[in-house]
């Protein structure tokens, strides 16, 4: 959710999508989701000759799991609070991989008393 958070104060702003398939498109952010799916707005092909099909298209959908790279500008990454909320991710995260190790150890002292 880390990510998802992120992108979502990064709406309005131009990036750039690598995809898999090694085709870049710059846009405006115009929305993400949960599974950091991308729709892009004026959107440009930083290769045209190599993609000449993408000019035409002003507007567009990626989906997630195609995504290699996101390219950010510098200027509104905000690396501190970034930081902060990686470090409460995983504090969280370590708390709740302790209470499903406790859970287990519970149910197999349980199981062996019965």
């Amino acid at each position: 959710m880390l990510f998802f958070s992120f992108y979502k104060t990064l709406v309005g702003k131009e990036i750039t999508v690598e995809l898999k398939n090694d085709l870049s498109i710059t846009g405006l952010l115009q929305s993400v989701d949960q599974f950091l799916n991308i729709k892009l707005k004026d959107i440009k092909v930083n290769e045209e000759e190599k993609y000449p099909y993408m000019i035409s298209v002003k507007n567009c959908f990626i989906r997630g799991s195609v995504v290699r790279y996101v390219h950010l500008p510098a200027d509104d990454v905000d690396v501190e609070t970034l930081q902060d909320h990686s470090r409460l991710e995983a504090r969280e995260q370590k708390k709740q991989n302790k209470q499903h190790i406790e859970q287990q150890k519970q149910q197999q002292t349980q199981t062996t008393a019965q």
